[in-house]
């Protein structure tokens, strides 16, 4: 009997009790919102049944519920969802099951009915354990906080994942060790660290316009990357991602795999995305980003797709390349096929960029350091 091709499902729930001035994602403030809340974790619920009608059987891999701060979300509700993904693609393996939360006293609260709804692992917005770069990243913690949160989240799920930012202006690399080892001392077993990116419609990005905030220059950056590398790497934090470190393999994040992988995800929530086969074709899905604009067309249309855009085989070939190249794993060269780039790869081997090994192209550490310029000249 054939197995059923393995699928994720990413639910979107997109409340936030402050918003940061870096963040560009799809929020609103939760102030006052309970019956809204109400009817969209509904909206959801019939969001993913009405996707899972459109895919026939599946096997599920992974949930991941992202916003926003879904660990505002009633676990009840969560709960729900979880239960729901579960009977909808039926799988005998572990599921991993993901929230992010923010390490505030009151979300800590919460931690164990999380658990008892199905989460089995936590990513926390730490972002730093230094005071003043929290107060200057607008959070609503403080470093002890983030300690206390850590150390919560360890007694109740076992798998923590911690979110770093660096590449702050002013920030030294002595200064980003020091952190690092501190964040390491907390014996997360998968750390994310994010270079700080300055998003155009953002509050930093308006402040950037300004020039009232000047990110450190790119040589700065570079070394503050090196030292990111260097420090977690020599600690067992390895790299598997340009972004992500994990504490051996069992260690990564399924979820965020699955996506690299071009696995089929589900996007469900205000402004989710998703990657779907549909009619034969791999599809990007978006979600309305407005809630009421969402739960309405779930009311309407049993999905709360906004766009369906099925891509060409050209496109969805430039998406595996730039996902996968993200890895340490790489992608297989066959599924490059349609963009042509054997030519190509050749000179950025013999650079030290890429390696081709068993039919699969792998950026080199080097290469992911510089990984956007390795993509422009495969793609050129």
């Amino acid at each position: 009997m054939t197995e059923a091709p393995p699928v994720a499902v990413y639910l979107h729930w997109p409340y936030c009790a402050r918003i940061c001035p870096y963040c560009d994602f799809n929020v609103v403030r939760d102030r006052g919102r309970t019956e809204e809340q109400a009817g969209l974790a509904a909206a959801m619920e019939a969001d993913l049944r009405a996707q899972a009608a459109m895919l026939g059987p599946r096997r599920l891999v992974s949930i991941f519920f992202g916003g926003g701060t879904p660990s505002l979300m009633p676990p009840e509700a969560a709960g729900r969802l979880i239960e729901t993904a579960r009977a909808l693609f039926p799988s005998t393996a572990p599921i991993e099951v993901t929230l992010e939360a923010n390490p505030t006293d009151a979300e800590t609260a919460r931690y164990r009915a999380f658990a008892d709804a199905g989460v089995n692992r936590l990513s926390l917005g730490v972002q730093s354990l230094d005071d003043e770069a929290l107060r200057f990243l607008g959070r609503d913690h403080d470093a002890a906080s983030a300690r206390r949160a850590v150390a919560a989240a360890q007694a109740v799920f076992g798998r923590v994942s911690i979110d770093l930012i660096y590449a702050r202006p002013g920030q030294t690399a002595e200064a980003w060790r020091a952190e690092l080892a501190e964040a390491i001392a907390l014996a997360p077993e998968h750390v994310s660290p994010y270079q700080l990116t300055i998003e155009p419609e953002t509050a930093f990005g308006r402040a950037h316009r300004r020039g009232t905030l000047i990110p450190p220059p790119e040589d700065d950056q570079e070394s503050l990357y090196d030292v990111t590398q260097e420090v977690l790497e020599a600690t067992g934090l390895s790299a598997y991602e340009v972004s992500n470190h994990a504490r051996g393999e069992a260690a990564r994040s399924a979820h965020n795999l699955a996506v690299w992988r071009g696995v089929e995800y589900l996007g469900v929530g205000p402004g989710a995305h998703g990657r779907l086969n549909l009619n034969g074709a791999r599809t990007a899905t978006a979600a309305h980003r407005r809630i009421e604009d969402y739960v309405a067309a779930v009311g309407e249309a049993e999905a709360g797709f906004a766009e369906t855009d099925p891509l060409s085989p050209l496109a969805a070939a430039e998406e595996r390349l730039m996902l996968g190249l993200r890895t340490v794993e790489g992608v297989a060269l066959a599924a490059l096929a349609p963009l042509e780039i054997n030519a190509r790869v050749e000179p950025l081997i013999e650079a030290g960029f890429l390696t081709l090994s068993s039919g699969r192209l792998a950026a080199t550490p080097h290469g992911r350091k510089v990984l956007d310029g390795v993509i422009r000249a495969l793609l050129v």
